[in-house]
């Protein structure tokens, strides 16, 4: 088993009984998130868990060192990969899982989001999970090694819906990338509810209202109903 990541984590209440793994993007941290809890205005106990990436030299970035998932080649979908630290980068994730599995939440109570190239390692890890998680989270972001998904991935996590969210005017990268990405899923029965905001490579007020009402629906169906 992996050694857990440095993390933090914000609770909505005492005694959660559901929890979200966040995963931050490219050259960011655990922290960069955290302030978008309470706008997720939730009004049910929920971990969220923001771990912090390690710090590896990462060729776009010149070869410099910065925290990453994984060492990126290039943003085109074309670009050679780093399966290898895709692999180390889901174990990660999945000590995180298990983590919070052992602290009472079962893996049907667990969200696993991500923005940008965390997104990338949500799908990536919860994709080719046979125990499914609650669901999936990917804003802003991709389907690395997107060519093996139909092999490789579990059906059983299509079963749980994901919630992807894009900005139009992503120049990082690109919509139409992203929406290649929701048909890919698409087509092997993925249940994908998609958002699309007038935007950036960011995140938006409406964006952050919409995923709230999602998890509320995810994790408190009966609440939502």
């Amino acid at each position: 088993m992996e050694a857990l990541l440095d993390r933090i984590e914000v609770q909505t209440g005492r005694n959660p009984d559901a929890a979200v793994i966040w995963l931050h993007g490219l050259g960011a941290d655990g922290y960069d998130f955290e302030p978008i809890v309470p706008q997720l205005e939730l009004t049910h106990a929920v971990r969220f868990v923001f771990p912090h990436a390690p710090v590896r030299p990462v060729t776009v970035n010149g070869g410099l060192p910065m925290r990453a998932w994984f060492d990126l080649y290039g943003l085109d979908p074309e670009a050679r990969e780093d399966i290898p630290g895709l692999e180390t980068a889901r174990r990660q994730i999945e000590a995180l899982v298990a983590h919070e599995i052992e602290r009472g939440i079962p893996a049907e109570r667990i969200v696993l989001a991500g923005f940008s190239q965390g997104g990338a390692v949500a799908f990536y890890a919860g994709l080719r999970r046979s125990q499914p998680l609650a669901g999936l989270v990917g804003l802003s972001t991709f389907l690395p090694a997107y060519r093996r998904l139909a092999a490789e991935h579990a059906p059983e996590a299509c079963d749980r819906p994901i919630f992807m969210a894009h900005g139009s005017e992503d120049e990082t990268i690109r919509f139409e990338w992203a929406a290649a990405a929701r048909a890919l899923l698409e087509s092997l029965g993925c249940r994908v509810e998609w958002h699309t905001y007038y935007m950036g490579h960011e995140v938006s007020p409406a964006e952050i209202r919409d995923l709230g009402r999602w998890l509320v629906r995810v994790l408190f169906p009966k609440e939502a109903a």
